[in-house]
């Protein structure tokens, strides 16, 4: 892959009061890739997200970022009931520039949200005030998108759209996205390369190759891997380890996982 990564982590270790966090862990986002950090409870997922933004410092390892401009979506945000915010308000802080009433409009429909624009963000459920967050994050015109649980509280039908949102907004603006999920029934089809994390990267791939190995289905049993939705289509490419494409024709090496 010739691009330069947005952020790249090397061999990132995190110990807090004696408890090991994080351990050795590498990963790469690319310009209009997608890269999904799932794992169980408890595995540093979010913590990782963290490091990745220079918001928690590691112990051990190197964090280079390229990318100038990252939109984040946290796993949840607290609004206080008498803090008197609505959501245009709430939006225009995400932008130093005038906003455009056409531009944000258009970004909320495409979440789901154009009907929230008037409310006060307090006011609204979990799952309308994550899509604010998502529209949020996409004014800045990201490079980079980081997404810790983007769809929490928004049922199984908005959770495929937001996904197939998600997407397609790194496809078409080559906008890298870091995310976490717990959704792997359904993530699995919106995503290019999948991170397994238990504190450590037990295994990390495309995502068909990553559901069926042993790691993975000893962190999650063979019944879950099975009912997942896993990306596959048409395709004139095959996917390595690292998550990089080649052509079918290019000549196979040894981190390549596909035939």
């Amino acid at each position: 892959m010739t691009d330069t990564p947005l952020v790249e982590l090397s061999k990132i270790g995190l110990t807090r009061g004696g408890h090991r966090i994080l351990d050795g862990v590498d990963l790469a986002v690319y310009p209009g890739r997608i890269l999904t950090v799932v794992g169980p409870n408890g595995a540093g997922k979010s913590t990782l997200l963290k490091v990745a933004l220079g918001l928690v410092g590691a112990s051990e390892g190197e964090v280079r970022r390229s990318a100038k401009v990252v939109g984040y979506v946290p796993q949840r945000l607290e609004i206080g009931s008498l803090l008197p915010l609505s959501v245009r308000r709430f939006l225009a802080m995400a932008v130093p520039e005038r906003m455009e009433r056409d531009r944000l409009e258009a970004i909320l429909d495409a979440v789901g949200a154009g009907h929230v624009l008037g409310r006060q963000v307090a006011n609204l459920s979990g799952g309308e005030l994550q899509r604010v967050l998502l529209a949020r994050a996409l004014l800045r015109r990201p490079q980079l998108l980081v997404l810790d649980e983007p769809v929490g509280g928004v049922d199984v039908a908005g959770q495929a759209e937001l996904y197939d949102l998600i997407s397609r907004q790194a496809r078409a603006e080559r906008v890298g996205v870091l995310m976490v999920s717990h959704d792997l029934h359904v993530v699995m089809a919106a995503t290019d390369h999948v991170v397994c994390l238990n504190r450590h990267v037990c295994c990390a791939g495309h995502p068909e190759a990553v559901s069926i190995h042993p790691e993975y289905l000893a962190l999650f049993g063979p019944s879950v891997a099975a009912s997942l939705a896993i990306y596959t289509h048409a395709h004139d490419h095959g996917h390595c380890a690292d998550g990089r494409i080649q052509p079918l024709d290019h000549v196979h090496g040894p981190e390549c996982r596909h035939g």
